[in-house]
């Protein structure tokens, strides 16, 4: 088995158990079921802020631990002070470190699009997700059949949650885009064997549907690919790792921001003359 298949039979087994603990209805009394939700598309296209979904995550199956001891509040603030467009929120504990208490955090001091960030594989997360106050959830192509994969997006929009499909390669994305998907990810990092490669994201930018809100996902530590992936159509991108691997995320979130609409200007100043 590799990474993504062991991941995906243990939160198989991890949903299993969740329901006989937490049963959908208990879940739909949460404050957040019936709160309104916040549109990450509109947010990620938003002129006046990055396009950057910033996220928080303590920890991956590749490299281990990132950040024990980083705290939800500062960081998900700073990250917003610092102008990132939404947040992204790892709840999966078992290989990310995450925790759903670090989502309701994240909610309760922020109004902004919210990610939920994990390994959707059955409905019950849908309602899980919403109680817990996401805007959006991800669902990933590699790891979900294409027929699953349209029902689970269809129930996510039922339910009020904006869509972010994950991709790897032309297969996927043609196989799994519907239109109950709203934003597009292009995951430069191969989930099975977790090697990295931005070209991923180049290669199938211009076979995105314009109607869709453009992501590039994984491996972006330098603002100056963000430029070039502005430039070649992308909308938006999530970067955790980068920030996360410093002893202050939102400052080196801030930084990263500043270099990068300073970049950003230069580059249409360029091309305006």
């Amino acid at each position: 088995m590799n990474i993504l298949d062991k991941i995906i039979a243990f939160k198989q087994s991890e949903v299993k158990e969740r329901k006989s603990l937490y049963p959908a209805k208990l879940l739909e009394k949460s404050l957040f079921f019936d709160s309104q939700t916040v549109s990450m598309k509109q947010y990620v296209r938003d002129p006046e802020k990055t396009g950057i979904i910033a996220e928080f995550k303590r920890k991956s199956p590749s490299k281990g631990w990132i950040n024990p001891t980083a705290r939800v509040e500062q960081v998900t603030i700073g990250y917003m002070q610092a102008g990132a467009s939404a947040l992204s929120v790892l709840t999966d504990q078992e290989f990310f470190g995450g925790s759903e208490e670090d989502l309701k955090q994240a909610r309760k001091f922020n109004y902004c699009p919210i990610l939920r960030k994990d390994f959707i594989v059955d409905e019950y997360q849908l309602i899980e997700s919403r109680s817990l106050g996401a805007d959006c959830i991800l669902l990933i192509a590699a790891a979900l059949a294409p027929k699953e994969l349209h029902r689970l997006a269809r129930l996510a929009r039922e339910l009020g949650m904006e869509v972010l499909l994950e991709v790897h390669d032309k297969q996927e994305l043609e196989e799994s885009l519907n239109e109950n998907v709203d934003l597009v990810g292009v995951n430069n990092r191969n989930l099975k064997t977790f090697d990295v490669n931005v070209e991923t994201s180049l290669e199938l930018v211009e076979i995105i549907p314009g109607e869709y809100v453009k992501i590039s996902e994984s491996g972006l530590s330098d603002p100056a690919t963000l430029v070039r992936l502005k430039k070649a159509g992308f909308d938006g991108f999530l970067i955790g790792e980068n920030f996360m691997k410093t002893i202050r995320p939102h400052q080196a979130a801030y930084n990263f921001m500043q270099h990068f609409r300073k970049l950003l200007a230069e580059q249409t100043k360029i091309t305006k003359s």
